[in-house]
C-alpha cells in the first residue's frame, strides 16, 4: 500500500516527534530561565500548559503543514518555517490562557521566552536531522528502488535520481530492458536484470517501488509493468514514457526532477499513516506490558516441558519482501523446524506456499496416545488462545509488523509466490488480518487467502482496521482453536 508524500509519513511522523519533545524542552528551560532550577510539572498549572503546549504544536505541525517538503528546504527557508511554527505555537497557547481567563496564573514572559528557545532549538535539530538522513540514504538505508530504463538513457535516468534524491530512495538496481548489461553498472549501481528475467527478479527480491523511464519503448515494457501492479509494487512511470494511463489507481507527482505517474492498488495519506502508526504505538506498548507479564507465568511452563529458550525467533518476510525476525512465545520443541520436512505430506493448506496442520505433533505436549485419542499439550493451549504472538508487540514497536495487516509468511514459503502471490507483500504484515476474522480454520486454498489479503489491501482505511481488531478479539475470546 502506497503511503502518499515524499517517502511518506515516516520523515514526518519523525520531525513531528523532535518537535514535540523540542518543544517540552523549550518550556523548561523558559521556565527555568524566568523563575530558577525549579521543576515546572510540580506546579498544577504549568503542568496544563505543558499538555496544552504540546496540542498546540500538534496542531500547527498537521494543519498548517509546517512539515511539507522538509526534505527540499534550504537553512534560510527553514529557520522562517520554524519561526512561523514558533509563532502559532505561542499564539494559540496565550490564546487559551485568553479564554480559561487564567492568565494571571502563568507568565506570560515564560511563553514568550519558550517561543525564542522553541524557534532556535527546532531549528538545529531540524537541520541536523536532515542531515543524518541524507548520511543515511547514503548508506543505502532508504527505500529500495528499482529503475527500468534502456541503455541509452540509462547513466542520464540513475544520475538525475541521484542529484535529486529528496525522496531518500536507495536504487538498489537497475533492469536495462533492450541489452544484456547483467553483471555490470550504471552509476555505480548494478544492473541486475534484462527483459527476460526481470519479473523474476522483482518475485524474489526486496524492492520497495520501481522507478519506470523507457521513452519511446512503452509498449515493449508494457507486459513487465503489469506483472509488477499485478504484484501489488508500487511502480512510478515517468510520464515521457507513456501516453495513456495505466492500472486502475494513479497518482501524478514527481521522482526527482521527473513528473511521474505512480501506479498504486492503493495508498494513503501521510496522516492516515501517521495515526495507524500512532495507534501500533500505542497497542504495542500496552502489548508489550503484558508480554512482560505473561512471560513470569508463562516463561517457566515453557521451559519445564521443554526446556530451551522462553521466546522463538523466526524469519519472516515483510513489506515489499524486507525480511525481518520476528518474536513469539516457544510453542513447540526446539526440533520443530527439522520435523516440519517430514510433516509435509499431512499439510492441510492446498500446497506448499502455507503449511498447517490440525493436530500437529511438533507442539509442547501434544501426544497421540495409543488408542488414537489426540492430547493436547500446553504449548497447544498457547496457540489456541493466540497467547504464543503475544511478543509480537515489540515487533509493532519496532516497525517490523502493524496491529493489523496480512500475514507475514516464511522465507520458504516466498520463494514459491508466483508474481500474484507477492500482492500480499504490498503492505506491512500484521498480528492479525483479514483472513485470521474469516475462518482461518476452515481456508485451506492459499489463492482464498491471497484474495483476502489483497481485498483488505484495495480497500484498506483506519475503520477496516479497527473493525477487524473487535472481531480478532471476538474470536479470541469466543472459540478455542482459532490458529
Amino acid at each position: 500500500m502506497y503511503q502518499k508524500g515524499a517517502k511518506g509519513w515516516l520523515k514526518h511522523f519523525d520531525f513531528m516527534l523532535l518537535d514535540l519533545i523540542c518543544v517540552q524542552i523549550a518550556f523548561v528551560v523558559a521556565f527555568q530561565i524566568r523563575h530558577g532550577f525549579v521543576n515546572p510539572y510540580s506546579n498544577r498549572d504549568y503542568l496544563t500548559l505543558a499538555i496544552i503546549t504540546e496540542l498546540a504544536d500538534i496542531i500547527s505541525l498537521i494543519f498548517i503543514s509546517n512539515l511539507g517538503n522538509i526534505l527540499k528546504r534550504g537553512v534560510y527557508r527553514e529557520f522562517v518555517a520554524a519561526f512561523k511554527n514558533g509563532c502559532v505555537v505561542v499564539a494559540l497557547v496565550l490564546l487559551y490562557m485568553f479564554v480559561v481567563k487564567e492568565s494571571e496564573s502563568y507568565s506570560r514572559m515564560s511563553i514568550l521566552l519558550m517561543g525564542v528557545v522553541y524557534v532556535c532549538l527546532i531549528f538545529l535539530v531540524r537541520c541536523a536531522w536532515k542531515r543524518y538522513l541524507i548520511v543515511n540514504m547514503k548508506k543505502g538505508k532508504g527505500k529500495r528502488l528499482l529503475v527500468m530504463t534502456t541503455a541509452k538513457i540509462a547513466d542520464d535516468v540513475i544520475s538525475e535520481l541521484k542529484e535529486n534524491n529528496y525522496a531518500q530512495y536507495d536504487i538498489a538496481g537497475v533492469i536495462v530492458l533492450d541489452k544484456d548489461l547483467r553483471g555490470r553498472e550504471v552509476q555505480e549501481v548494478p544492473v541486475v536484470a534484462g527483459y527476460d528475467d526481470a519479473s523474476e527478479y522483482v518475485r524474489t527480491a526486496w524492492v520497495d517501488e520501481i522507478y519506470v523511464d523507457v521513452r519511446g519503448a512503452y509498449d515493449y515494457a508494457k507486459p513487465i509493468i503489469d506483472s509488477f501492479v499485478e504484484a501489488g509494487i508500487t511502480v512510478h512511470m515517468c510520464i515521457s514514457s507513456i501516453v495513456e494511463a495505466h492500472g486502475d489507481k494513479q497518482i501524478i507527482q514527481k521522482v526527482g526532477k521527473q513528473t511521474v505517474v505512480t501506479t498504486i492498488m492503493n495508498y494513503a495519506t501521510p496522516r492516515q499513516m501517521m495515526l495507524k502508526r500512532l495507534v501500533d504505538i500505542a497497542g504495542g506498548l500496552v502489548g508489550s506490558v503484558f508480554t512482560l507479564i505473561l512471560t513470569v507465568f508463562i516463561g517457566p511452563v515453557i521451559y519445564i516441558k521443554s526446556p530451551g529458550p522462553i521466546f522463538f525467533t523466526q524469519e519472516r518476510v515483510g513489506l515489499n519482501g524486507k525480511k525481518f525476525k520476528m518474536y513469539k512465545f516457544r510453542s513447540m520443541y526446539l526440533d520443530a523446524e527439522e520435523r516440519k520436512k517430514e510433516l509435509m505430506a499431512q499439510n492441510t493448506m492446498s500446497d506448499s506456499k502455507m503449511f498447517k496442520m490440525d493436530f500437529d505433533p511438533r507442539v509442547i505436549g501434544n501426544k497421540i496416545l495409543p488408542d488414537g485419542t489426540k492430547h493436547k499439550g500446553i504449548g497447544q493451549y498457547i496457540r489456541d488462545f493466540s497467547i504464543d504472538e503475544f511478543p509480537q508487540f515489540f515487533n509493532v514497536l519496532k516497525g517490523d509488523l502493524s496491529l493489523v495487516g496480512t500475514r507475514p509468511p516464511l522465507v520458504s514459503e516466498v520463494e514459491e509466490y508466483e508474481m500474484h502471490h507477492k500482492t500480499r507483500l504490498a503492505t506491512k504484515p500484521g498480528i492479525t488480518g483479514m483472513w485470521q476474522v474469516s475462518g482461518r480454520s476452515d481456508i485451506t486454498d492459499f489463492e482464498e487467502v491471497v484474495r483476502l489479503d489483497t481485498e483488505y489491501i484495495e480497500n484498506w482505511s483506519f475503520g477496516l482496521d479497527m473493525k477487524i481488531v473487535l472481531k480478532t478479539i471476538k474470536v479470541v475470546l469466543g472459540r478455542e482453536g482459532s490458529k
